[in-house]
C-alpha cells in the first residue's frame, strides 16, 4: 500500500492531467440526455476553480511574513522581458497588418497568442511547485502580484492597437482585469495574515500539512485540463492553425522557462538556500492558463483562447518532469 501510494505521489501532475482529460471525453461520448446536466456541470466547475485556487493561495501566504513581500533585482529583468515582448509583439502585429491590410489573418491569430503567452501573469500554483523544487515562496509571490499589475495596465494600453475594444476605455479594461484578478490575490492575503496574527493555533495546524496546497493543485489541475480538452473538442478552427497555435505556444513556454532560468542564475542562491534560479523560472514560466483563456476571448481574436489551454499542459509536463528530477537528487 505505501509503494503505491508513493508511486501516485510521484506521479501527481501527469495523473491530474490524465484524469482531467478523461473525465471530459468520456462525459462527451456519453448518451445526449447525459448532456443535459452540462450547464449545471459548468456552473460548479466555475464556483470550484476560484475556491481552490484561492485556498492555494491562502495556504501560501500562511508561509509567508508580511516583511518578506518585497522586490528583488531579478524581478524588473523578467517585468522587462515579459512587457516589452508583450509591447513589440503588439507594434509587429500594427506594422505587419497596415503594411498587408488584414490579409495575413492567421499570422495575426498565432502573433496574438503568443503575445497571450507571454504577458500572461504567474500562476497561482507557481508558489506550490517552487516550494517542492526549493524555490523562494515570497520571491514568486511577490513576483504574482507585480505581473499582474503590469498585465492590468499594458493589456488595455497596447490590446487597442490591433483589436478594437468597442466602447471599452483604458480604464474600464484595466478595472474590468483587476477585478478578475485581484480579489484571488488580496483577499487569501488579508485571510492567511489574519489566522497567523488571531488564530495562531490554526496557523500551526495549516503549517503542519506542508502537502495540504500541492493536492488542492492536482485537483484544479484536473479542472484545468478537463477545461481545455472541452475547448480543443469543441473548437471549429482547423486541425492546421490549431497544431501551429500548439507550436506557439510550446515555444513560449520553452523560451520562458529558460530565460526564467538565466535571470535566476545570475543571482545565484538567496539566505537559506532557496534557489533564485528555480524561483525565476517558475515565475516567468508557469502561468495562470485560465486567465489566458479569459483574455483570449475577452480582448483579442477568439480563436487565441485555447492558447491558454494547451500551454498548461507544456508548463505542467516541465514542472513533472523538474519534480521527478527533485526527487532523484
Amino acid at each position: 500500500m505505501k509503494a503505491f501510494k508513493d508511486i501516485i505521489k510521484q506521479n501527481m501532475l501527469p495523473i491530474s492531467m490524465l484524469a482531467g482529460a478523461l473525465a471530459y471525453l468520456t462525459y462527451h461520448y456519453m448518451p445526449e440526455p447525459v448532456h443535459l446536466a452540462g450547464p449545471a456541470l459548468e456552473h460548479i466547475v466555475a464556483i470550484v476553480q476560484p475556491l481552490l485556487i484561492f485556498a492555494m493561495l491562502f495556504l501560501t501566504f500562511c508561509r509567508i511574513e508580511p516583511h518578506e513581500l518585497r522586490p528583488h533585482k531579478w524581478h524588473w529583468w523578467l517585468l522587462l522581458i515579459q512587457g516589452g515582448a508583450f509591447t513589440l509583439l503588439g507594434l509587429a502585429i500594427v506594422l505587419v497588418s497596415r503594411c498587408f491590410q488584414g490579409e495575413l489573418s492567421e499570422y495575426k491569430v498565432l502573433m496574438e497568442s503568443a503575445m497571450l503567452c507571454l504577458i500572461c501573469p504567474t500562476a497561482t500554483a507557481a508558489a506550490v511547485v517552487t516550494r517542492k523544487l526549493g524555490g523562494d515562496i515570497p520571491g514568486i509571490t511577490t513576483y504574482t502580484i507585480l505581473i499582474n499589475i503590469l498585465t492590468a495596465i499594458l493589456v488595455p494600453a497596447i490590446v487597442p492597437l490591433i483589436q478594437p475594444m468597442g466602447d471599452m476605455t483604458f480604464w474600464d479594461a484595466f478595472c474590468k482585469i483587476l477585478a478578475k484578478v485581484f480579489p484571488l490575490l488580496i483577499m487569501p492575503c488579508l485571510a492567511a495574515w489574519l489566522v497567523r496574527y488571531l488564530f495562531p493555533a490554526l496557523h500551526r495546524a495549516i503549517l503542519s500539512k506542508p502537502d495540504l496546497a500541492f493536492n488542492i493543485w492536482a485537483v484544479s489541475l484536473s479542472l484545468a485540463i478537463a477545461v481545455t480538452v472541452k475547448a480543443i473538442v469543441h473548437s471549429t478552427m482547423s486541425v492546421y492553425l490549431m497544431l501551429l497555435i500548439a507550436l506557439v505556444s510550446l515555444v513560449c513556454c520553452a523560451l520562458q522557462f529558460a530565460l526564467g532560468h538565466k535571470v535566476g542564475s545570475l543571482y545565484g542562491h538567496i539566505p537559506g538556500h532557496q534557489d533564485e534560479r528555480i524561483t525565476a523560472g517558475q515565475a516567468l514560466g508557469q502561468k495562470n492558463t485560465v486567465f489566458a483563456i479569459w483574455m483570449g476571448y475577452t480582448f483579442m481574436t477568439p480563436e487565441t483562447s485555447i492558447v491558454g489551454g494547451i500551454y498548461s499542459i507544456w508548463h505542467n509536463l516541465y514542472n513533472t518532469w523538474q519534480l521527478r528530477r527533485q526527487e532523484k537528487a
